[in-house]
């Protein structure tokens, strides 16, 4: 997975999407269970993540563009209209309609705070990408947090005391904190999609190795821990996010469809167990699963997918997961 495309446009190239697909098909006989479901409508203008795949490689847009409030109620996505894209709300007890929540050019990736009263997001400008902060619920005022670099997956920490991103860097992407209360930004280690954990000081995150595939690893910066926890020799993984009963970590990852002498190289969400272990694969659609993101309960897995569509539109979709 290169680097340089890692974070990219959130518009998918359809140059790049392998004939044969068929799309129109909303799940495969692997997925029996998953009890799918589709949660937004072709009308909701959902981004879809950016693949691009050749013969021997397979590189994905990383950045988190689902995300379900900590209450549970509702569901935000980033959504492509007008030239701009924004941040959207659905209510997922379908009592209302979609809400616009922000009012940018070019988000790219956001998250909740842990108390579901402010969203941190990143923002590419020209030829820079910058964080900033917004109210959840009120108004479209937004405070600038970082400048002059381009600054992705910003996250806060359990304790709101810092907003963990990812920095590209001339060395490649490294993981940065900006400290709420002093205001200041500190360089931690090399990494993308940082996932603070409940223990006050560790974070999960995606790292390149020498062969170009990204593994999933556990840094503990003030301890001076970096632990690799999961990686494939033949498969990438990204985007690591800890269920909320702290049993499971939810994945993007690499896998292959055998089709006659050729292979199809796709995106799937997967999960292993908080060491690395017990890594399952759970969706097997030839379309490209992405930007998966747990319900507050951990009782589902809701995702960004083409599939269910002839003519390709995304959507976000819901799994059970037990």
């Amino acid at each position: 997975m290169k680097k340089n495309i890692i974070f990219c446009s959130l518009l998918i190239s359809m140059n790049a999407v392998a004939q044969g697909v068929d799309y129109s098909v909303p799940s495969v006989p692997e997925e029996k269970g998953l009890n799918l479901v589709k949660v937004t409508t072709d009308n909701d203008g959902v981004c879809m993540p950016k693949v691009r795949r050749s013969s021997t490689s397979l590189n994905w847009m990383t950045n988190k563009i689902v995300s379900v409030s900590p209450d549970g109620q509702r569901i935000a996505f980033l959504c492509y209209r007008n030239e701009a894209s924004n941040i959207f709300y659905k209510s997922l007890d379908k009592s209302s309609g979609t809400v616009q929540r922000t009012n940018r050019r070019g988000i790219v990736d956001f998250s909740f705070s842990p108390d579901g009263k402010t969203i941190c997001f990143a923002e590419t400008q020209g030829k820079t990408t910058q964080i900033y902060l917004t109210d959840a619920t009120n108004g479209y005022v937004c405070r600038q947090v970082t400048t002059g670099a381009n600054d992705y997956s910003p996250i806060y920490n359990p304790a709101m005391s810092e907003i963990i991103f990812s920095r590209g860097e001339n060395t490649g992407f490294n993981i940065w904190s900006y400290n709420t209360k002093e205001k200041y930004l500190s360089s931690h280690a090399a990494g993308i999609n940082p996932y603070p954990l409940k223990d006050g000081g560790s974070y999960l995150c995606a790292r390149e190795n020498a062969d170009r595939r990204y593994e999933i690893w556990r840094v503990n910066p003030s301890q001076g821990v970096e632990e690799c926890i999961l990686t494939d020799r033949n498969k990438s993984f990204t985007a690591p996010t800890l269920s909320p009963d702290g049993k499971w970590i939810l994945l993007v990852g690499e896998s292959a469809l055998q089709n006659g002498n050729s292979q199809y190289r796709n995106t799937d969400i997967y999960v292993c167990s908080p060491d690395g272990s017990d890594l399952r694969q759970l969706t097997y659609h030839a379309a490209d699963d992405l930007s998966p993101a747990w319900s507050a309960d951990g009782k589902y897995i809701y995702f960004i997918s083409q599939r269910g569509s002839a003519t390709r539109v995304a959507n976000i979709w819901r799994m059970d997961f037990e």
